[in-house]
């Protein structure tokens, strides 16, 4: 047997290796495109964010046919960040964080749904100073918002304030950013500042779970109305798997013991379709308060 020049053989041996690594493949990029990658603005405590995934999670397998993968994140900008640059399929954001994702991913991220309560959202200020009484009596005092990205826990009370004629900046003796709703109640009771903002669904669950001292802490002023959170996808998610995640959304009903956990989990009466329309009120509010660059 006359043996096979070296350029012929090391060419065929190459051409096997490249064939059987594209067959190895193939599994694999079938199974990602069978993942959704699932995140959320880290809100809440990384373990709270878990808890109130896992259901919601376990329904959205069952309706889209998929594995549905929760990808934690460090900070609001991560979550972006991921969106655009394909890491994750669909994220749970804020207002102003979707305008941040519209903006970063060239206009393509896409809002499916938010849920009733946040088309008419608020924000709650607390303190446990016996002094403040209002907005004026914020002068010279500490304060805290939550994360500098945050909807609820920064932009929208940061705008509604320069409303009230108060500048953070200014007017503060000091500002804080806690990074999240419950740690600003914690700064707030621990007598870290003696002021603090956060979104009214964490007040309100926090208040019910008995983890704030309301004979301390208490709510002192709200904001106006303003839309808020939804889930987002990247724009380039398969059309067909967008629809099933808003059917699957909107299908959901307090009613049915079957969803009862994940509503009240999510803090939601039901779910309805939203469009990026929505936030160009909070899109507004970033670039008057100088948010947004």
């Amino acid at each position: 047997m006359t043996s096979m020049p070296y350029p012929r053989r090391a060419l065929l041996r190459a051409c096997v290796v490249s064939a059987l690594a594209g067959l190895a493949g193939l599994p694999l990029l079938a199974q990602a495109e069978d993942v959704l990658r699932v995140s959320a603005i880290p809100d809440e405590a990384p373990t709270e964010l878990q808890r109130k995934f896992a259901p919601l999670g376990a329904y959205l397998e069952a309706e889209t046919g998929m594995k549905v993968s929760f990808v934690p994140v460090t900070d609001y900008a991560a979550v972006v960040e991921a969106l655009a640059t394909r890491k994750i399929d669909m994220a749970w954001l804020g207002g102003f964080t979707f305008v941040q994702a519209r903006i970063r991913t060239n206009g393509t991220a896409v809002p499916l749904v938010q849920r009733a309560e946040d088309a008419k959202f608020i924000s709650r200020f607390i303190t446990a100073s016996d002094s403040i009484k209002g907005f004026a009596d914020l002068k010279g005092k500490t304060f805290a918002f939550g994360s500098p990205s945050s909807t609820s826990g920064h932009l929208m009370p940061r705008y509604f304030l320069g409303q009230e004629g108060i500048n953070p900046d200014k007017d503060f003796k000091s500002t804080a950013f806690s990074g999240a709703h419950d740690a600003t109640v914690a700064f707030v009771q621990a007598g870290k500042v003696d002021a603090g903002v956060l979104n009214a669904s964490v007040w309100d669950k926090l208040v019910e779970q008995k983890k704030v001292d309301t004979a301390k802490v208490r709510v002192f002023a709200t904001t106006p109305a303003y839309f808020d959170y939804n889930w987002t996808v990247r724009g380039d998610l398969d059309p067909k798997i967008q629809a099933k995640l808003t059917q699957a959304f909107l299908k959901l009903d307090p009613a049915n013991p079957a969803h009862k956990e994940i509503m009240a989990l999510q803090r939601a009466s039901k779910f309805i379709p939203t469009k990026a329309e929505n936030y160009k009120g909070i899109e507004t509010a970033a670039q008057a308060a100088g948010l947004l660059k």
